[in-house]
């Protein structure tokens, strides 16, 4: 990799660094991202004992797991790999996630084996969690360590590629399956086909990586005798290092998760969940975005060399938070034109006692909720309708109205099913479809917001890696860079679509979940304008 002046040079081993490290992380999210992907049908399969609004607040709480665990995952895997090598170490966190995507794959159903199979499920997710809290930083590390001055951007910006690349993966499949066997057959036993072939992948990939050598940054340290014996004490125990580390977490690592989650999973589960879409054709749409969006990653990567990575990262965090309520407002119109159109005629309002409303999360199914507020809301949250909630007198009976119309609360929980009938009847008649209609959907508009909301994760994640490597020095870097990167994408990314999914339920808005990724988006920028400073031109082998 060096010539005799000392000059690196890209050569041969260069382009094998970077493929084996991509396709073995890109199989990694493929089979983290295939859950979320399923939410829905996970939500049929494995939390079918609580009520709907629940168990889909339990699946998206079992995918946030995942992400629950990872920073730990970056601790221990950090550590190892700051120890024994990047090498070894990112090939054992790919085995654990391949092996519990596997498992996933034969898990029986909560129809089966009852409460069991979420335990098992939910156990399945912190492993793979662990695994991939330690793989992102191993994969970085190693292929920064190998990129020549002046394209560490370009060169790890390859790596970027890889989680988008794995969710367009996991849904290509889905969809090929769904074609084959039919809409039926996938959600009783189909679903389980894309999580078993993953151990397929997994066998290519070890093949791959185990050609690898180490880095060469570590193999000269080791020589050297310049290694950290302690690197969790050097990361987080010494107050130089710890600052670099909440700087990397606020200035940089939050804002690009919120905004990676949101232009990625949370608009797939607006679209599919809320806004009623098909969701075979909800995948094929974000697929198309994705596609379409992916070779940005390498283009920021490389305009990153030029300018630096703060301002693309910054200016992308600030795009997305002044424009994503017109965006996913616009995602309305264009695919659920019907949706949007009677919400603007004959928005629809729950006047009740406050007294008699409950935030509806049950996380046994046995709480009955049968309060004439309570009952209203749930109907609409299931029917996918927004309201916003008037305050009436204590002890006063809620009701439902649609536009001018007034729907009288119920009282006795006895009539509720004749009285549910009347309010879909009444929504219907507004304008209110159950669904999104196929043939409605504006498919090139839809397209081109996610393409919009893509473009966004593109900047705020294709420098991402070079600006985490460069703010740390050899001996940690593998500690130190994980920590912050796993926090910001597993809790504050991670948890975006429960705690957005929460809110929406909560106020009835089902825009008012973007208050999230857009108040963390607007902190990065502050902190990360104020306090970060670019390094794209240090030297990391010092």
């Amino acid at each position: 990799m060096s010539d005799a002046a000392g000059e690196h040079t890209v050569d041969r081993n260069d382009r094998l660094v970077i493929l084996a490290s991509s396709v073995g992380t890109v199989i990694e999210w493929y089979d983290f991202y295939l859950y979320g992907s399923l939410a829905a049908i996970i939500t049929a399969q494995f939390f079918s004992g609580v009520n709907e609004t629940t168990g889909f607040i339990f699946a998206l709480m079992a995918f946030a797991a995942g992400f629950a665990v990872r920073p730990f995952g970056a601790i221990v895997f950090g550590r190892l790999g700051d120890l024994w090598g990047r090498k070894n170490t990112f090939l054992i966190t790919m085995l654990l996630m391949g092996l519990s995507t596997f498992v996933v794959g034969l898990l029986p159903s909560y129809a089966m084996i009852g409460v069991a199979a979420p335990v098992v499920l939910i156990l399945m997710r912190l492993v793979q969690g662990l695994a991939l809290g330690g793989e992102y930083g191993g994969a970085a590390t190693y292929v920064a360590e190998h990129a020549p001055p002046g394209k560490r951007g370009f060169y790890t910006s390859f790596i970027q590629i890889t989680a988008t690349a794995g969710l367009m993966l996991s849904l290509l499949v889905i969809l090929g399956v769904r074609s084959v066997i039919g809409e039926d057959a996938f959600k009783d036993w189909g679903w389980r086909i894309p999580f078993l072939v993953s151990i397929l992948l997994l066998g290519v990939s070890l093949w791959i990586r185990l050609k690898l050598s180490e880095s060469p940054a570590f193999q000269r340290m080791k020589a050297e005798g310049k290694g950290s014996t302690t690197p969790l004490k050097d990361s987080f125990g010494k107050w130089p290092n710890l600052k670099l580390v909440l700087l990397a977490l606020f200035g940089l690592a939050a804002g690009q998760a919120v905004v990676w989650y949101t232009g990625q999973f949370y608009a797939l589960f607006f679209v599919e969940k809320t806004l009623k879409v098909d969701p075979a054709l909800a995948n094929v749409l974000i697929a198309t975005a994705l596609f379409l969006a992916t070779p940005f990653f390498v283009f920021w990567g490389w305009l990153s060399d030029k300018v630096g990575r703060k301002p693309i990262i910054l200016i992308g965090c600030l795009l997305a938070a002044l424009t994503y309520f017109p965006l996913f407002h616009a995602l309305t119109g264009a695919a659920n034109p019907q949706l949007a159109a009677a919400t603007a005629a004959a928005p629809v309002t729950v006047a009740a006692d406050p007294a008699d409303c409950s935030f509806q999360f049950d996380p046994v199914g046995k709480a009955k909720f049968n309060s004439s507020c309570d009952m209203a809301k749930s109907y609409l949250a299931k029917a996918g309708v927004t309201y916003e909630t008037v305050a009436t007198p204590a002890g006063s009976v809620a009701e439902v109205r649609i536009g001018e119309q007034v729907i009288p609360g119920l009282a006795d929980p006895a009539g509720k099913a004749d009285w549910e009938k009347g309010l879909g009847a009444a929504l219907t008649a507004a304008g209110y479809p159950a669904k999104a209609d196929s043939a409605l959907v504006n498919k090139p508009l839809v397209v081109g917001i996610l393409f919009l909301l893509v473009l966004y994760v593109t900047m705020v994640y294709g420098p991402i890696a070079a600006a985490l490597v460069e703010m740390f020095p050899t001996k940690v870097r593998y500690t130190s860079m994980s920590l912050p990167y796993h926090i910001g994408n597993g809790w504050f990314g991670g948890f975006l679509p429960t705690t957005a999914f929460a809110m929406v339920a909560a106020t009835g808005n089902i825009y008012y979940g973007l208050w999230y990724p857009v108040v963390v988006a607007l902190l990065t920028v502050i902190v990360g304008g104020l306090l970060i400073r670019d390094r794209k031109d240090v030297d990391i082998h010092e």
